[in-house]
């Protein structure tokens, strides 16, 4: 059964040809999917785009989140990635989850949310604590928005207090790290081909 993942990489920053921590982070996710046959598409820069602030599908002229919510229907995995900024998730991540709040009423006539069926991982980066706490924010505001967590749906990295490394500039990723990445990519595929062989029923 074809599966297929799309990364949302909420940075703060526009793309610009500068390795990107939460992109390394994706790419270690990418390839644990990838063993597993399923294949990240695309990795979408929220900051690359115009997401107007709202909570409907469209907000009107210039609003770009009508686009990026088709990519997200079109796929099975949603990777959830973003850098950890005032220990919480950034402001852009906060963005997309209020945007996926139409979703509560955009539902089919049994109910279900473009979301239903379809799974949610994280992948998160930062250089002091804080990685639970944004996970939380994020599985809180995803699960209330339709989508499926699986067992250990978080990969995540952070440096030591009052340092400057950032995950990019790592010689290699730890290997707890690329530990989890595999355990994220296997339950998320799992769950991803139980739900699109037995989609949710829905309610009457």
């Amino acid at each position: 059964m074809t599966v297929s993942a799309i990364a949302f990489n909420c940075s703060l920053k526009k793309s610009s040809g500068e390795p990107s921590s939460t992109d390394a982070m994706i790419e270690v996710l990418k390839k644990k999917f990838a063993a597993r046959d399923v294949t990240l598409s695309e990795t979408i820069r929220v900051a690359d785009y115009n997401v107007l602030p709202g909570v409907t599908n469209d907000e009107g002229e210039g609003d770009d989140w009508p686009q990026l919510l088709e990519k997200i229907k079109a796929h099975d995995i949603l990777i959830f990635g973003g850098p950890i900024w005032m220990g919480q998730i950034s402001s852009i991540a906060k963005r997309v989850l209020e945007r996926m709040d139409a979703f509560l009423t955009d539902t089919d006539d049994k109910g279900r949310m473009p979301s239903y069926g379809k799974v949610a991982v994280a992948a998160i980066v930062g250089n002091e604590d804080g990685a639970h706490w944004s996970s939380s924010q994020l599985f809180q505001a995803l699960n209330d928005t339709g989508w499926t967590i699986p067992s250990v749906a978080a990969c995540y990295w952070v440096g030591e207090a009052m340092h400057g490394t950032d995950f990019k500039d790592l010689d290699k990723t730890p290997e707890k790290v690329d530990q989890t990445a595999g355990m994220v990519a296997d339950n998320a595929a799992h769950l991803a081909r139980l739900l699109k062989d037995n989609p949710y029923p829905g309610h009457e």
